[in-house]
């Protein structure tokens, strides 16, 4: 038996409870959990804005150590590290043949089949988003696990599953930052941090960092800010007086709120690229008129996975952390146990902190 912050349904508290998995079968790991991330995503999912069965215990940004592997397992082996991957793609689908493994239409399958069950009744468990980081051990499919190169930290390599990849890929895939070009990241959450420090290393600037909070400045110069906006009336005009009235080349969203995509498309000058990363419900609607899509000439995109490729871009990004040009400890503001989660979603959204690191 092990530990996990089980979910019993929508908006229903997690409560800490024992779970029972069951031996890894075919092509499946099981992973001894030493740190998971707690993501805006995992908030998404326990409120229903973004769908997921229950019950189920949630987490996907989390790294480990394999402790069994399944038959036909040749991949990895007990005693290797390891990062949850909580969208493995296929290799097959029409999405995977084009060569946008982030788009896969079956990365999401291990998410709607029950994984394990409640120690006290016996009842079935889903695991969240296919990975159920958000306990002690998990078992996984066995393309839903990437090698962790040598030299990264395994506690803070559970970042690398989902807040630097979303970042590094926004900066490096989606909006393809060049050396000298000015961007401006909205919110400096676990991801915006990771979105600052990946324009830091892109040779950006300047670079601008806009949040509803005036106690992110810190963190936000720590990560690559060479400014930072308070977020609110103004916050379009204040950028382009920063890029001599222009608006910025690149502006990344990284909130999934309506307003600040708004916002972030109008602090892009013409021409240039806004990507949106957060995640926001269907009543987020933005509105744009006809006149203003032609006359800016900007381009508007969508952001899923930082559009990465997980085994290409995690060996680049240790290189860069063992360098020392990312720190991945910066976008930890809190370490906290299981009976912390609740906490580090009420401070999501009151818009405080960085990334909570549940360590096992």
């Amino acid at each position: 038996m092990v530990r996990a912050a089980v979910l019993p349904a929508v908006n229903a508290p997690l409560r800490i409870a024992e779970i029972e998995l069951p031996e890894p079968g075919p092509g499946q790991v099981r992973v001894r959990l030493a740190a998971a991330g707690v993501c805006h995503s995992d908030l998404s999912l326990s409120n229903g804005t973004l769908r997921q069965p229950a019950p189920a215990v949630l987490g996907h940004e989390g790294a480990g150590t394999v402790t069994a592997v399944g038959p036909q397992v040749t991949a990895v082996a007990p005693g290797d590290r390891v990062v949850l991957n909580w969208a493995p793609s296929c290799g097959d689908c029409h999405f995977c043949g084009l060569a946008e493994p982030w788009l896969c239409a079956r990365s999401g399958a291990a998410a709607n089949v029950p994984y394990a069950t409640l120690a006290a009744d016996g009842s079935a468990l889903y695991p969240g988003v296919g990975t159920a980081a958000f306990a002690e051990e998990t078992v996984v499919p066995a393309h839903a696990v990437l090698p962790l190169p040598d030299g990264v930290p395994l506690t803070d390599a559970a970042l690398l599953g989902c807040a630097v990849l979303t970042g590094w890929g926004a900066v490096h895939h989606s909006a393809r930052v060049r050396a000298g070009e000015s961007v401006a990241v909205y919110g400096a959450g676990g991801v915006g941090l990771a979105t600052l420090q990946a324009a830091r290393i892109a040779g950006a600037g300047p670079i601008v960092a806009v949040d509803v909070s005036p106690e992110k400045e810190e963190l936000a110069r720590a990560a690559g800010a060479t400014e930072f906006v308070l977020s609110g009336e103004g916050t379009a005009k204040r950028i382009r007086e920063l890029t001599g009235g222009y608006g910025v080349d690149v502006a990344v969203e990284c909130v999934g709120r309506a307003d600040t995509i708004r916002t972030a498309w109008s602090s892009t000058r013409r021409g240039g690229r806004t990507t949106v990363v957060g995640i926001g419900g269907q009543e987020q609607q933005v509105t744009f008129h006809a006149l203003e899509l032609f006359y800016f000439g900007r381009t508007l995109s969508g952001c899923v996975y930082g559009n990465s490729d997980p085994a290409r871009d995690l060996p680049v990004i240790a290189g860069h952390v063992r360098s020392g040009a990312f720190d991945l400890g910066a976008l930890v503001t809190d370490r906290i146990g299981l009976e912390g989660i609740p906490a580090a979603f009420e401070a999501m959204l009151a818009g405080r902190g960085g990334r909570a690191l549940i360590v096992f």
